[in-house]
């Protein structure tokens, strides 16, 4: 049994059988047969194989075929009735070679050699009715009119299977894509939000001269938690993308989802590491009545939200942060400060990229997303739709 053999080796195999089983019939046949059964063997060898082989490319191939094919037609003066014996064998082979070049060979190449092997196709009857002596041009140009139609056939099944390639590979290229901005949001949301709250304590212990060495030890640490954090941030993301291979189409990533319930423990880090007072309204029992997509998107607001404030409004004395139902059963998130018209409108969202990924992402779940000026500060404000809790 050969389970082991590799495809191209077993192609390589029944090319060899295809030649020979051409070649053999030459030897007891007329010197003029030669070129027929050398012909119909390159054919096939060239239809069977797998390209590109060595430096010689799949078009490359065929286009050499099949300017052989034309010149042995033009060339061929033997006698007539042995290219009967040939002719099937070499058929089938070009309309294999065709429907290969129409899906595989890319363009601009494909526009000069499918025109080519199948000008190949078509043309292969007049190797016989050039020369056979009943035969004259209207014989000639029924037999290429009937070759006409496998040709045709042979190059729509390599169109449609080449348009099923590019699909898939526009498909493949649209859920990379997507990976790449998932990782890029998870960069942004988890790591750059801890990488931003080691910053401000760096640039606080700067300015405070006179701290003992109690608060610097109690710095350091709050320092070290917020690598810890970030580092498994980025090792949840790398995780992902070496496991994505290995997904199940559907299966949702192995990262961790955080919802509503993850506030307190958000909101707490983010105290300890500002100046401003924070203060979180959790209504009962709003944690979990959402999906796990949406109630991982609202933690993501309220984090994007807070990385914000820290970035633009260092000034701000107090941060509100509101979780709840609203008068329509939806659930609204909203996080407020007052930091006052300092900071411009348009420095207060991150540089656009991350508020304007959430607001898609937020979109895509049927809610609304909107920042902006609120009272003497700056909120943003996501409503999300959730079913009525029973």
């Amino acid at each position: 049994m050969d389970y082991d053999v590799p495809p191209r080796q077993k192609r390589r195999r029944w090319c060899g059988v295809a030649a020979a089983m051409m070649l053999v019939p030459a030897v007891i046949a007329p010197p003029s047969a030669y070129l027929l059964a050398v012909m119909a063997a390159l054919t096939l060898a060239v239809s069977i194989l797998a390209w590109p082989t060595g430096r010689i490319s799949l078009a490359q191939a065929a286009g050499g075929v099949a300017l052989l094919s034309l010149a042995a037609d033009i060339g061929y003066f033997g006698q007539p009735g042995l290219v009967i014996l040939w002719y099937p064998f070499e058929t089938v082979a070009l309309l294999v070679l065709l429907e290969r070049v129409v899906r595989h060979v890319p363009s601009p190449r494909v526009g000069i050699v499918a025109p080519l092997t199948g000008a190949a196709v078509i043309l292969l009857p007049l190797r016989f009715t050039l020369h056979a002596p009943n035969a004259g041009l209207k014989e000639s140009v029924f037999a290429a009119s009937l070759a006409l139609i496998p040709a045709a056939c042979a190059t729509g099944v390599g169109l449609y299977l080449r348009s099923l390639d590019n699909r898939r590979a526009h498909a493949v290229a649209l859920a990379r894509r997507e990976q790449r901005l998932e990782v890029a949001r998870d960069l942004h949301d988890f790591v750059a939000h801890e990488v931003t709250g080691i910053v401000l304590e760096a640039q606080a212990a700067q300015l405070s001269k006179d701290a003992g060495p109690e608060e610097h030890l109690a710095l350091l640490q709050r320092i070290e938690k917020a690598g810890l954090r970030a580092l498994d941030s980025m090792d949840q993301t790398v995780t992902t993308l070496r496991e994505a291979d290995g997904r199940k189409w559907g299966e949702p990533p192995p990262t961790r989802l955080y919802g509503l319930a993850d506030l307190p423990e958000l909101v707490g880090r983010f105290s300890s590491m500002a100046a401003s007072e924070v203060a979180l309204s959790l209504e009962d029992e709003v944690a979990g009545t959402l999906s796990r997509e949406a109630e991982d998107t609202a933690y993501r607001v309220v984090l994007e939200s807070l990385t914000n404030v820290r970035r633009h409004a260092p000034q701000a004395g107090r941060v509100q942060v509101f979780a709840g139902r609203t008068a329509d059963r939806a659930v609204e998130v909203s996080v407020a400060d007052n930091a006052g018209p300092g900071a411009p409108a348009g420095t207060r969202q991150g540089g656009g990229t991350g508020l304007a990924g959430l607001s898609e992402r937020v979109s895509a779940l049927g809610g609304s997303l909107e920042a902006g000026p609120y009272e003497n500060g700056w909120r943003v404000r996501c409503l999300l739709p959730a079913p009525a809790i029973r």
